[in-house]
């Protein structure tokens, strides 16, 4: 193994041309880590907002963007068991997925499914840990169930549908464009609900209120969410597109029973991302190797197109998941 490796880093607070590349030294394995050479790596909301100095990486954590990568175990540091040098997996990471090499916790590593590439694969960890975790484990989704989604064309978006659907429930989504509603409901939405022609409230209140609403957008969504809920209902939030602070008439979560929660994947323990792990290659990896769940892929670009990926990203015109080459 090399010395030196590339690397993308935030060369200072701001828009995606901070993005650089760089060279930096390749990271060690830590007691219950391994080190993966980076194939691909997944682009998400939080590396824009780490980007933009608004979310910083946790104690420890590397200072690179990036918190899913698939590739191949390159070195094992000492109490790791199940998993060996040579295989292939896909991981959640505390950062540094913008790199050549990157180091995680053995535990947060899962086999790449059956019938998937390393790009697919690359697709899976951050958007499938944050849906299982909030949607299933925290807002107890179940079968026959109405569950809405926002953002239903973004990587969490196609992810929730997708599982909410295998697991028999009810699903409505919101998204901006006829196009991105099309795909929704090709995914296996019931609904898809154009947010700029429709009012989801209205279309949920029809149907007798959402039982789970998993909402990325925040800001003015929050109070609506809370209208187009089912009595005994709850809304999941797990990011603020549109801000964190709002007025909030706490009478109508009384009357209807309403429970309000929400997470952040990123400052949990390692125990708890453990946990999560476990849990998707028992319920979640046989829908995958089955056919029955794919991640939604959007389009590719190198490691020193980071910025581009990025601005693709903040456009919301994509569709699905973005990644970037790097093997």
């Amino acid at each position: 193994m090399t010395e030196m490796m590339r690397a993308v880093e935030i060369s200072k607070p701001g828009g995606p041309e901070v993005l650089q590349l760089t060279k930096r030294p390749v990271p060690q394995p830590g007691h219950g880590e391994v080190v993966i050479k980076v194939a691909y790596a997944g682009v998400n909301r939080p590396d824009a907002l780490q980007r933009a100095g608004a979310y910083d990486p946790p104690k420890g954590a590397s200072d690179l963007p990036g918190l899913e990568a698939s590739g191949e175990v390159v070195a094992a540091g000492a109490g790791v068991s199940g998993i060996a040098v040579g295989d292939q997996v896909c991981a959640l990471l505390p950062g540094g997925g913008y790199a050549e090499y990157v180091a995680t916790p053995a535990a947060h590593c899962l086999p790449v499914p059956k019938g998937l590439d390393l790009k697919q694969a690359a697709c899976l960890p951050e958007t499938f840990f944050t849906v299982w975790s909030n949607v299933f484990t925290r807002g107890g989704l179940k079968a026959g169930e109405r569950f809405l989604v926002h953002g239903g064309s973004s990587g969490i978006g196609t992810t929730a549908i997708q599982l909410a659907k295998a697991f028999g429930a009810r699903v409505f989504a919101t998204a901006g464009s006829d196009a991105k509603c099309q795909a929704c409901l090709e995914l296996g939405a019931e609904r898809a609900i154009n947010y700029r022609d429709e009012d989801f409230v209205k279309v949920l209140r029809e149907e007798g209120g959402a039982d789970l609403v998993l909402d990325m957008v925040g800001g003015a969504y929050i109070p609506r969410n809370v209208k187009a809920m089912a009595e005994d209902g709850r809304l999941v939030q797990i990011a603020f597109l549109q801000g964190p602070k709002v007025e909030l008439n706490f009478a109508l979560m009384m009357v209807k029973r309403l429970t309000l929660t929400g997470s952040t994947l990123r400052p949990q323990s390692d125990l708890a991302k453990a946990q999560i792990a476990q849990d998707l290659r028992e319920a979640v990896w046989p829908l995958i190797e089955a056919g029955k769940v794919a991640p939604v892929m959007d389009s590719e670009f190198a490691l020193d197109e980071a910025a581009a990926a990025h601005a693709r990203m903040e456009s919301s015109g994509h569709i699905g998941k973005i990644v970037l080459k790097v093997g």
